[in-house]
């Protein structure tokens, strides 16, 4: 009968096995482009915000990326986590308008133009001119950044950015700028400021990068003068008095300074001390240098004194000069003043801090304290002026070495060395910074107490990871004023003018009305093509001389207060975005970029911060530890790594590690990452492979009526659905993709999928065994692809398109499935969790019984069982009731259960051992659970179509289910 039905051959035929058109090979590089083909033919960014129009909108801000070079990984990663953030919260039924940004104006632009241009073109180059080709350079780099942000996979109004040249945009950013004007924040003022010298521009905190710099470190003692006009009531002691006066009078009496920057000596207008500090003589001869006493021991050491003797001084006794002119400079004819300062520490040095108010913040906020002028004999190219007599004319790195030697000449030089430490530089050209006083904007952040309001916002703001709100609350409680002007071309013009008789400046609001009107028709480049006349309001006259005609400055505005204006050119203008934005991301170090920078423009004018969360990230680093960066050169174009692995491979990548912290990329992650990735695919090839027969409408199983183990497996996705939901909710996305990747390898395919395989290519095609599993895979599958689609969405897409029953047209535009109340069941999970650790048990036997070479596979053993302790442990019913559940959850032909006496008996043959022999049978003592377990070979013969050993007492070659199924 069974042989005209079917060859005896052919029984693999009868076999259900998975059956797909999904491609096994991903040729992610291939595919991704058509699926962007095929996002622009169906519009979906448009689609998902009309398909979400109700729903409650939840916005991410972009902060612009500088509009120069190629995407890199470090940049990919930025948007990548972006793209994680739009894309979870759209599934999680959030509308997410996303509006991408560029900054599009600042050094880095202007910079590649100058040098493309040649010095000494760059230099007679009109400003006009030099404009029109960084707005062409800038537009180039949108749309080929453009391109590379969209072959990554992210989503947003591509062709509808906001863009920092645009001129409502410079409207909007005079807007704000007038806010800060009208209430008093913007000032101009000489100050010191970082400065770079190649650059020829101030630059901003944020501008500002840390490398190591060597440097001379000496130490350079200042003798006191004539005005100090008791020495010896310095001394605490009396009989110490008398000395230390004739010292002074024979001017040996020195205050020791120490330096890195000898340069500045020049500058120098006085020396601070710190009144919490006691200071000490030391004798070295006939020389007497004062030091700070704590570090004394440290300063012998360091010059190779031999200290003699020490002389305490009277702490009251030297405060009484404060302020006063005591010291004399070691090489100019200069008397200069003892002053005191919060800024003197004892962490190095000598306790007493050279000061040159035009060279230094903190030497320039205790100078003004005590009325000096900030001195500056260096112009803006770095070089001495006339006021640095004889090294005029000289590069201050370079003239370090003969300022040390002259003080050698004069005999104020104690020591001197090379010294290694972290000196700031340029961002743009990387050249050594110096501080400069210069006439510059500013806005005053402790002005009618903004600094305050900045820190109160920044408490009141989500911060992840958490520690990052100590960052930024940190440095703005430390931060010196914003530097808001630079000397370059590229940039929107700050709209100052001033008086073409007498040379004063005019307040910034005799401009602020014409100018915002002009901006938003013409855009910035009208401050260059019309005259001044045009900005000045009617009827203005200089305040100094009355004059009548003005001339326009030319600095621009900083290029963080460009990004920092963003939360008003862009959150509080286009309709579909909101003020406050629900998020700002961006890296770590942007606490001193625009998140400090949209801070104070938003506070100063609506009292609260631009944004409710603020998530920010680690920087991507080489395998030497540095920063990948375009000026380094030391990263792959992210387009070129896509073109390699593929994009989701590379989103995979960043969604594996913990972005918080930096992170190094190197061919090890990409490999691992890679593997993953296929174990993933795989999988959700093979749920596809066993629903080609599957139509949910017509063949979905009843959750009451499926199988138990089923249904178990149910409610393990439940709880990964909740966990992934509180990952994604917390922007975790490394323990989201974590959560599902250790169920799909662990849960789905070493467990569920093992187990159910027999039924899913065995059992008749509509037994409710087999669409039982059918509906849990089907289930399953749309769970995943639904949460994997946020982290892989080219891939997401793609499994989508295979799955069987109605569809959207996009997985996008689905939502991940909400709590399902029906699928989570405790007790049924526990119960099956004791029958696992039960499977752990079997299959360390059945390992041992493979590697002897009893069975070849699971499904050539029978395995008998019992709990120790009997009906007592209450394992014993739980093994009795799931018996016939056990051979598939074991995959093997036969499981029986012990009597308790027989099981007891045989563990009492243990002897300890977990492992041992009975009767020539592989046997097992469990402790946890406490269980025996025997294994044999199992009897009978071997079904010809599912490979279980069955009784062939009829001598038939199949077993009764496979004949069945056949001959149905």
């Amino acid at each position: 009968m069974l042989e005209k039905r079917v060859a005896e051959t052919d029984y693999k035929s009868t076999l259900k096995l998975p059956k797909t058109d999904f491609p096994m090979k991903a040729n992610l590089p291939r595919r991704e482009p058509e699926m962007l083909k095929h996002w622009d033919e169906l519009d979906l960014y448009a689609r998902l915000m009309d398909a979400r129009k109700d729903a409650e909108s939840w916005v991410l801000h972009d902060g612009p990326p500088y509009a120069n070079g190629r995407v890199h990984l470090g940049t990919a990663l930025n948007k990548i986590l972006k793209d994680f953030v739009v894309r979870s919260r759209s599934m999680l039924g959030f509308r997410t308008p996303f509006v991408p940004g560029w900054d599009c104006h600042g050094m880095p632009i202007e910079y590649k133009v100058s040098r493309d241009l040649g010095g000494d073109k760059a230099r007679t180059t009109p400003k006009l001119e030099l404009r029109k080709r960084c707005r062409a350079e800038a537009e180039k780099w949108v749309d080929l950044q453009r391109s590379d942000f969209r072959r990554l996979g992210c989503i947003g109004d591509w062709f509808n950015p906001y863009l920092t040249m645009a001129p409502e945009y410079d409207a909007a950013e005079i807007r704000v700028l007038r806010n800060m004007v009208e209430q008093g924040y913007v000032y101009r003022g000489l100050r010191p400021v970082h400065w770079c010298f190649d650059c020829r521009s101030a630059l901003a905190e944020a501008e500002v990068e840390y490398r190591d710099h060597v440097s001379p470190s000496i130490y350079v003692a200042f003798p006191f003068n004539s005005n100090l006009k008791d020495a010896g009531a310095l001394a605490v002691e009396a009989n110490d008095r008398a000395e230390l006066a004739y010292a002074h009078k024979a001017g040996k009496l020195s205050a020791v300074i120490w330096t890195t920057t000898p340069w500045t000596l020049p500058a120098n207008l006085g020396i601070s001390l710190n009144e919490t500090f006691d200071y000490v003589a030391l004798k070295v001869g006939a020389h007497y240098y004062v030091v700070a006493t704590r570090l004394a021991d440290s300063v012998a050491k360091e010059c190779g004194l031999a200290v003699e003797k020490r002389i305490p001084f009277d702490r009251a006794a030297i405060k009484a000069y404060d302020g006063q002119d005591i010291f004399r400079h070691p090489f100019l004819p200069r008397d200069v003043k003892l002053m005191y300062a919060e800024h003197v520490t004892a962490d190095t040095g000598t306790g007493l801090v050279h000061t040159a108010p035009g060279h230094g913040y903190e030497d320039f906020v205790v100078g003004r304290k005590y009325g000096l002028t900030p001195f500056t004999p260096v112009d803006g190219s770095g070089v001495f002026t006339r006021d640095g007599g004889e090294w005029e004319g000289q590069n201050v790195f370079k003239a370090n070495n003969s300022i040390v030697e002259k003080l050698r000449s004069v005999g104020a030089l104690l020591h001197s060395q090379k010294f290694t430490h972290s000196y700031p530089h340029c961002w743009r050209c990387h050249n050594p910074l110096i501080f400069l006083a210069t006439e510059q904007w500013f806005v005053g952040v402790d002005h009618n107490g903004l600094r305050a309001k900045v820190i109160d916002a920044i408490d009141s703001v989500k911060w992840y990871p958490a520690w990052s709100r100590d960052r930024i609350r940190n440095m703005t409680e430390t931060r010196p004023d914003w530097t808001i002007s630079r000397q370059r071309a590229w940039g929107v013009p700050i709209p100052a003018v001033r008086c073409a008789e007498c040379d004063e400046v005019a307040p910034l609001l005799v401009t602020m009305d014409r100018v915002e009107e002009i901006f938003a028709r013409e855009g910035s480049d009208a401050w260059y093509t019309r005259p001044a006349a045009d900005f000045v309001a009617p009827g203005v006259k200089c305040a100094k001389c009355g004059g009548s005609v003005f001339i326009k400055e030319e600095d621009i505005l900083d290029v963080w207060f460009d990004s920092g204006s963003s939360q008003a050119a862009v959150l509080a203008v286009r309709p579909e975005l909101k003020w406050p934005a629900d998020a700002y991301l961006e890296a770590v170090e942007q606490a001193r970029g625009w998140f400090s920078s949209s801070l104070f423009c938003a506070v100063s004018e609506r009292g609260k911060a631009p944004f409710k969360s603020i998530i920010s990230h680690g920087l991507t680093v080489d395998e030497k530890g540095r920063k990948m960066s375009k000026s380094l050169g030391n990263s792959e174009d992210a387009v070129d790594a896509a073109g390699r692995m593929g994009a989701d491979v590379l989103r995979l990548v960043y969604a594996s590690l913990d972005y918080t912290a930096d992170i190094t990329l190197s061919p090890t992650i990409f490999s691992a990452v890679s593997e993953s990735y296929r174990k993933i695919r795989n999988t959700c090839r093979f749920l596809l492979g066993n629903l080609a027969d599957f139509d949910p409408e017509r063949d979905a199983v009843q959750l009451k009526d499926m199988l138990e183990f089923d249904r178990f497996i149910l409610a393990r996705t439940e709880k990964l659905k909740a966990e992934v939901r509180r990952a994604y909710e917390a922007f975790e996305f490394q323990t989201a993709f974590q959560v599902m990747q250790n169920f799909i390898v662990v849960d789905l395919s070493s467990l569920y999928v093992d187990v159910a395989r027999d039924r899913l290519y065995c059992a008749a095609e509509n037994s409710r065994e087999r669409r039982s599993a059918q509906t849990a895979l089907f289930n399953i599958l749309d769970v995943l692809v639904r949460m994997l689609a946020p982290l892989i969405p080219f891939t997401a897409e793609e499994v989508y398109g295979y799955m069987p029953g109605k569809r959207l047209d996009s997985v996008h535009l689905t939502t991940m499935h909400p709590a399902n109340p029906a699928w989570h069941d405790n007790e049924l999970e526990a119960r099956w969790d004791r029958l696992l650790k039960v499977r752990d048990e079997a299959l360390k036997l059945l390992e041992a019984m493979r590697k002897s070479g009893t069975i070849g596979a699971p499904l050539d053993a029978a395995i008998s069982l019992g709990a120790d302790g009997g009906s007592d442990s209450g394992l014993a019913e739980t093994l009795k009731r799931y018996r016939d559940e056990l051979k598939d959850l074991f995959i093997v032909s036969d499981v029986s259960i012990l009597a308790d006496a027989e099981a007891a008996e045989i563990r009492n043959q243990a002897s300890g051992r977990e492992d041992f022999a009975v009767d020539g049978t592989f046997a097992r003592a469990a402790a946890n659970p406490a269980i025996t377990l025997v294994g044999r070979h199992a009897s009978g013969a071997k079904c010809a179509r599912c490979w279980k050993y069955f009784d062939d007492a009829g001598g038939e070659t199949l077993d009764a289910r496979c004949r069945a199924v056949v001959g149905a």
